[in-house]
């Protein structure tokens, strides 16, 4: 009211407004998976609807009369978006926790709107340096868009799932990847919605520059240049249990279930190297009938065959971690990973949400985070990087495993359970960010999950073979390994992050200078 007795308009959104905001946000998620079949196959990424999405929003920020309008703006894009992007923690929520549903439902808006903090500082700094540069206005919102991704994805532990980068796996900005990383390309990809936004006003220079980087970018997708070199081939077996999640940790249905299949199938394959997936076997070794642990032991200290396994590794006393083990034959002591990216709330509670996770039926725990960059295991010529869960989110964290070119991963090894998720769209997510640390790093991916996907996937991003998703199955094929850098995980392994959020702050500073100017010229 004060504001409108002033005679400044209010900082309220419009019902259209709102309703621009609203549609952009929900097709910007779906960008990143495609949930249905038809435009593009299940799970596939649509770069042109991510940029013309965010070229809404950029329009609606530029039509903002005030900072805290577009703070608020960026808020209620953000918001939805991310809801769209992660709504499928509902179902571990509810149906496998037992919150409320209306309990449920808060909770992902509110992890939502939290996470969009980031996004309404990013737009309300655009609206207040924008400036009257709009060539510099583009640049300067591909900075703080970058700068929200990468603070999202990295502070307080990190969750960058979904993040706009990934809807360009299958685009014309793909051939950046193993330059730019994900970040990058994010970049890359607001700087072009931005200028679609403001086509008229940016100058010629930046509308050529626009179609040259998508030129080049066309080129590259059809001639694709190779930074890393075959090293040999392997054949693999990869397990998916597919125990119904509500029964895996039950004595007395899911537990004897899993010991029982997996057992019969790591004796029954002769693969070079059989995977099973994350707490396949899902008591601690201790905890094991008797004999079972000597007998699988004993199954490939004896055989050319060597075997990567998720068990739950500790006791009380010492802590507990999600871990690999590797069997392989003549070996003195068994390979060992433990996971060191762990999930708020499935596997550590965060200060002061002991409240939060007592509401929930499902078991939690606070488990020991394992070392960053653990050597790889060495099998059949191949260095095999194992990764756990969402732990092949992070390539900045991956990238450590680069220090060494001559221990460097030849292949990436990931094993999951987005059985938490039912069958839902985060399956094609985790999917997509497997693909992505495939391009950054120019890696295959094996990828032993309890309900899918369970694939092979060579250094393109390129799915060879996969099992149908919540089905219980065998896959068997083959992987070549891939040896040499990219330029993304030259530059990552040496400095991490930090080269992109220079880039970030220099433009923001160049902003900032530029206004500044302006009003004193003024």
């Amino acid at each position: 009211m004060v504001a409108f007795w002033q005679g400044k308009p209010p900082d309220r959104l419009s019902p259209i407004t709102v309703f621009v905001l609203f549609v952009s946000a929900l097709a910007q998620a779906i960008s990143i998976a495609w949930p249905w079949g038809g435009v593009v196959d299940s799970g596939g990424t649509l770069p042109w609807l991510q940029c013309l999405a965010m070229a809404s929003f950029v329009a609606v920020l530029n039509r903002c009369h005030s900072p805290r309008q577009a703070a608020l703006a960026g808020l209620l894009f953000t918001t939805v978006w991310l809801c769209g992007v992660f709504w499928w923690l509902y179902v571990a929520l509810h149906t496998y926790a037992g919150l409320a549903g209306i309990v449920a439902a808060v909770a992902i808006a509110s992890l939502a709107a939290a996470l969009a903090v980031y996004y309404a500082a990013a737009s309300y700094f655009y609206a207040f340096l924008r400036g009257k540069r709009a060539w510099l206005g583009s640049l300067l919102f591909a900075a703080l868009w970058t700068g929200a991704e990468m603070a999202r994805g990295t502070w307080l532990t990190g969750f960058g799932w979904g993040a706009t980068g990934y809807a360009h796996l299958d685009g014309w900005l793909a051939p950046y990847i193993p330059w730019l990383g994900a970040y990058g390309v994010t970049a890359l990809s607001a700087w072009l919605a931005a200028n679609l936004a403001q086509l008229r006003k940016v100058g010629r220079i930046s509308q050529s520059l626009s179609v040259l980087v998508l030129a080049a970018g066309a080129w590259a997708s059809y001639v694709p240049p190779s930074w890393t070199q075959p090293h040999g081939d392997l054949q693999v077996t990869l397990l998916q249990g597919n125990i119904p999640q509500d029964e895996k940790f039950e004595p007395g249905s899911g537990v004897p279930l899993a010991l029982g299949w997996y057992a019969e199938q790591l004796q029954a394959n002769r693969s070079p190297l059989v995977v099973a997936p994350e707490t396949a076997i899902p008591l601690l070794p201790q905890q094991l009938p008797e004999g079972y642990w000597q007998t699988l032991q004993q199954r490939f200290a004896t055989s050319p065959q060597a075997a990567l396994i998720g068990f739950p590794l500790g006791s009380y006393k010492d802590g507990y971690t999600n871990s690999v083990l590797g069997f392989a034959p003549q070996a003195t002591e068994l390979w060992r990973y433990d996971k060191h990216h762990l999930v708020p709330f499935g596997e550590f509670i965060p200060p002061l949400f002991k409240w939060f996770t007592q509401m929930m039926n499902i078991p939690l725990g606070d488990f020991n985070r394992g070392a960053l960059g653990q050597p790889s295991f060495a099998w059949a010529g191949q260095r095999l990087a194992a990764n756990i869960c969402y732990e092949d989110l992070f390539g900045e964290e991956l990238a450590t495993r680069f220090v060494d070119a001559a221990e460097a991963p030849t292949i990436f090894v990931n094993i999951s359970n987005i059985g938490w998720f039912g069958d839902s769209i985060a399956i094609d997510q985790h999917l997509n960010i497997s693909r992505m640390r495939a391009l950054e790093f120019e890696r295959p991916f094996v990828r032993a999950t309890y309900t899918g996907a369970t694939v092979i996937m060579d250094h393109r991003a390129r799915v060879t073979a996969s099992l149908p998703r919540a089905t219980r199955g065998v896959l068997e094929g083959h992987v070549q390994g891939r040896e040499g850098m990219t330029p993304f995980a030259w530059w990552a392994t040496r400095w991490g992050l930090w080269p992109v959020w220079w880039v970030v702050g220099l433009i923001v500073g160049g902003a900032w200078y530029s206004k500044r100017r302006d009003s004193l010229l003024n």
